[in-house]
């Protein structure tokens, strides 16, 4: 902001001592306009000195992908985005075979074990039980009764989600890659953190009879917002700022309408 050209300094009126023509040259005073110190950039500083911004679902130091961040009144809107308690998309890659203090293959090494009889069909059989499991906690979490015509037009609508704080949920996990001893992970999850998805990695490979560790934690959805509308680092100028709020605007007052009324 402070690098776009500034607009000129206002302008004041002034008298001004003028030395008079002819054989007298009487020194006259003269109303002239003249630009206000108060508006020089040497004694103003920087237009622009703070700029209130905040932070949506946070992102650890070895968790990379979207990250959402509210800038001026956008704030207000990070709150309401909060409370619809919307859906986050992670890719996660595994490696079997080592476990570590922190569940993460920089962690320190606990133990190492073999992995040559885990196949993928075993694996998706474990995931499937997690989304089963979890499944059971949504609707528990939920406060609906599923009997009703309500949990019918929610469902249909895809907003049956915990409308307060609840445990983490997964509600839906499938393997995307397979190769021995790596394999990686889609999980659509709420009220998350990265470090309880490395856990949910360390458990899958007790579950094989071996253990894992977990390689990468990659958000690639938070809600409405997704990788097609995140902004590189070179990207972080006001111009695609700009167009980013502009971009993203409609998608979440018409996400806050529909789930919050």
């Amino acid at each position: 902001l402070n690098s776009l050209p500034q607009r000129a300094p206002r302008q004041q009126i002034r008298f001004l001592p003028v030395l008079g023509e002819g054989e007298s040259r009487v020194t006259e005073l003269v109303a002239t306009k003249v630009p206000m110190l108060a508006d020089h950039p040497l004694v103003r500083g920087p237009r622009f000195r703070r700029l209130k911004i905040g932070a949506g679902h946070r992102l650890d130091t070895k968790a990379s992908g979207v990250f959402v961040l509210g800038i001026g009144h956008g704030n207000k809107l990070l709150t309401d985005l909060y409370n619809c308690h919307l859906t986050k998309v992670y890719t996660v890659g595994g490696l079997f075979g080592k476990a570590t203090d922190d569940f993460s293959d920089t962690g320190r090494l606990i133990e190492k074990t073999t992995f040559d009889h885990i196949t993928r069909e075993k694996l998706e059989r474990i995931l499937a039980v997690i989304q089963g499991t979890n499944h059971k906690a949504l609707l528990m979490h939920s406060n609906i009764d599923m009997k009703t015509q309500e949990a019918y037009e929610l469902a249909v609508k895809g907003l049956i989600r915990p409308m307060e704080k609840s445990p983490p949920i997964i509600t839906a996990i499938r393997c995307l890659q397979f190769t021995l001893p790596e394999f990686q992970l889609e999980i659509h999850c709420l009220h998350e953190t990265q470090q309880y998805l490395r856990k949910i990695v360390h458990e899958i490979g007790l579950e094989l009879k071996s253990s894992a560790v977990c390689t990468q934690v990659r958000r690639i959805r938070d809600g409405v917002f997704t990788l097609d509308d995140a902004l590189l680092r070179t990207q972080w100028d006001l111009q695609s700022i700009q167009n980013a709020i502009r971009n993203c605007q409609l998608k979440v007052q018409t996400e806050i309408e529909k789930t919050l009324g």
